[in-house]
């Protein structure tokens, strides 16, 4: 039997698991290409979207909840092809529109739409003045002050910082679910009206799910996402992180929607309340049911989400305007570039935040007709992105799939279904 030296049994020196390395350079790749993805469906629970969920938790209970699953089913895939035509083409959808339809054809396009948005932004600006409405801020202080700090930062701002300071505002969006766990809701109902489809022949439920589809899967993001995945670099290389991106980012907002359905339903609904005036009132509701923290982490939530929508929103509207009609655009831009881009950021800001200052506007039916205008025009842009994401020429080896097609196509024909029979409601009734 040999004998052991101390040189034998000398403990060798600890080595970094291959596993572990790799997994982290994985974690390090995700958070650089974090970004468009988990800001632009973030910000798709802006003041429009909040008060459409809460209305849909005040008026219906929980009943609605059924909807969020194909909901975030179809946000998911139409978001994914909106990233996947950015990292393959190095364009924004607006670009790839005029191209492929022409100039006419886009201009209309990005007329309506621009209306619409022009209908957000007026939201969003009525969501700061409704949200600091709750600690008592005037609105004639909160949106002059609001809207001057959204145009300094990405007017003066470059993209990179602009985007790290959007993903940290949009981690206050867990406000939310604390706000719905502090109103004790009835989990089992809740649960499974989630779970279970239930549908009403009603003028104000279709209206509603319309509203739904139009708040959650909005024209503007899919513009807003291409258009920052091309700003941000990204490639072909980056597809899957992208991907994830997009993923998680869906996921997250829609669980958000969920909690606020809930708080509301567990509240406003079941104490018989009726319907909300603006998204401040869910805030308000709650203090008595679920306690004064609660009522300040959905106020907190409001204001967080109309700050953060109300600077991306008019970008998304200036960038589909200027890829459209071929000017330049991007916060990387310096404004002599891109004079064009910025005056029209400049312009939408001052409208949006000048409207609410007006006395007596009916910010309510504002707010909820542009999501169902959301609604109602989203197929035109669906139409649009399938027949580009499926061109052999344009995406290679990476156009559509038999199952994103399905699924995008199906979206599309039921809100054309959705809008004919709301039509047909209000034509009837």
């Amino acid at each position: 039997m040999t004998r052991q030296t101390g040189h034998d049994v000398a403990p060798s020196r600890p080595r970094r698991s291959f596993g572990m390395g790799m997994l982290r350079y994985r974690i390090l790749a995700f958070v650089a290409i974090l970004g468009p993805g988990f800001v632009t469906a973030n910000v798709d629970n802006d003041p429009g979207g909040i008060l459409t969920y809460s209305q849909a938790g005040a008026k219906f209970g929980y009943s609605l909840l059924w909807t969020l699953i194909p909901i975030t089913i179809a946000l998911i895939v139409v978001q994914e092809m909106a990233a996947r035509m950015g990292v393959v083409t190095g364009k924004g959808l607006s670009d790839l529109i005029r191209e492929e339809f022409g100039l006419r054809m886009t201009f209309l396009a990005m007329f309506l739409l621009s209306l619409a948005d022009l209908g957000n932004i007026m939201a969003e600006f009525a969501g700061i003045a409704s949200g600091m409405a709750i600690f008592g801020v005037s609105k004639y202080i909160s949106v002059p002050i609001g809207a001057f700090l959204v145009w300094i930062v990405i007017v003066k701002g470059t993209y990179r910082p602009v985007e790290r300071l959007l993903i940290l505002f949009s981690l206050i969006y867990f406000a939310y679910p604390i706000s719905a766990i502090l109103a004790k809701p009835d989990w089992s109902e809740a649960l499974y009206s989630t779970v279970v489809p239930q549908f009403r022949a009603e003028h104000a439920y279709t209206t509603m799910v319309i509203g739904l589809i139009g708040t959650t899967i909005t024209p503007w993001m899919q513009f807003y996402l291409q258009a920052a995945i091309v700003e941000k670099g990204l490639t072909k290389k980056d597809y899957r992180l992208a991907k994830w991106d997009v993923i998680v980012g869906c996921i997250i907002t829609d669980v958000v929607a969920f909690f606020i359905v809930v708080a509301c339903a567990a509240t406003i609904h079941k104490a018989g309340l009726g319907a909300l005036e603006d998204p401040a009132e869910a805030a308000v509701a709650l203090r008595p049911f679920a306690g004064e923290f609660a009522s300040f982490l959905f106020g907190l939530g409001l204001v967080n989400a109309s700050v953060l929508s109300a600077a991306v929103l008019p970008l998304a509207t200036a960038y589909n305007i200027c890829e459209g009609l071929g000017f330049e655009s991007g916060v990387d831009k310096s404004f002599r570039e891109a004079k064009v881009f910025y005056t029209l950021y400049t312009g939408l800001i001052v409208l949006g935040a000048g409207a609410v200052l007006i006395p007596g506007i009916p910010l309510l039916k504002v707010i909820l007709l542009s999501q169902v205008a959301n609604g109602i025009l989203l197929p035109f842009v669906l139409v649009f992105m399938l027949i580009l994401v499926n061109r052999r020429d344009l995406m290679g080896s990476m156009r559509n799939r038999r199952a994103g097609n399905v699924i995008a196509g199906s979206l599309t024909v039921a809100l054309i279904i959705l809008t004919l029979l709301l039509l047909w409601q209000t034509i009837v009734g």
